[in-house]
């Protein structure tokens, strides 16, 4: 599994006196883990058969490329979107305790769950102009204290050499939207992200960043402002699916 420890250059130094720590057990792990082999294990991997569009896992005996039923029949703009791991068991719960629990450090094995889907041939070799997180609306962000988001894309940035920009903003304070279904979804972020003023995405090839992947309808509205403004291509990359 890939790793962050090298990004903090006093972790070494510090490891010395304190021994670094599974984030989930607290095991003593190797200075540049973050979860012990056997939590690690238990991280549930996206394994195909899988969505082409989405990433989401189907139960079956299919070889050949595919679109579930989630993305078929309706219209999506992004080119696709990648998670390598579930939302389930240690997955959801590191990251519900980094975005609702405020535990910053967990952002460094949510990030290397995410760092993994670059490793998959949807995204493997293509070239990015332009990393751009999911934004949080200003009160939300207030809330929370953070873009979880914008956490873990600067950690992915870090360490596969790739640069991060804001151009969007979400303007329209919504419902969360985990009490809806995909309809619901959809209707819920009607108008809610535009790009900010001066920013220019024309010509750009642009990696979408958030944490998990439901639906697919945040990642498609806010791919679908940043075609209108003249990127390129959109692809999206999660740290988890649903």
């Amino acid at each position: 599994m890939f790793n962050l420890g090298d990004l903090n250059p006093l972790r070494a130094t510090a490891s010395l006196f304190y021994p670094t720590l599974c984030a989930v057990c607290l095991e003593a792990v190797e200075d540049t883990a973050y979860l012990c082999d056997s939590c690690d294990a238990k991280a549930p991997r996206v394994k195909p058969p899988f969505c082409n569009s989405c990433s989401e896992p189907f139960p079956g005996d299919i070889t050949e490329t595919f679109s579930c039923a989630n993305c078929a029949h309706r219209r999506l703009y992004f080119e696709s979107a990648v998670a390598s791991y579930r939302s389930r068991g240690i997955v959801r719960d590191l990251v519900h305790q980094f975005k609702y629990g405020r535990q910053i450090h967990l952002r460094r094995p949510i990030a290397s769950w995410l760092s993994a889907t670059l490793d998959d041939p949807r995204l493997q070799g293509r070239r990015f102009d332009m990393v751009v997180p999911v934004p949080l609306h200003p009160a939300r962000k207030r809330e929370r204290g953070f873009n979880q988001a914008e956490l873990i894309a600067e950690l992915l940035c870090a360490s596969a050499a790739l640069t991060m920009a804001t151009p969007l903003e979400r303007i329209r304070y919504t419902t969360t939207q985990t009490v809806f279904d995909r309809a619901e979804r959809m209707e819920n972020l009607r108008d809610a992200f535009r790009l900010r003023k001066k920013s220019d995405v024309r010509g750009l090839r642009v990696l979408l960043i958030d944490d998990v992947l439901t639906t697919g309808s945040t990642l498609s509205e806010c791919a679908r402002v940043l075609k209108a403004g003249g990127a390129i291509s959109v692809h999206a990359a999660t740290a988890a699916r649903a």
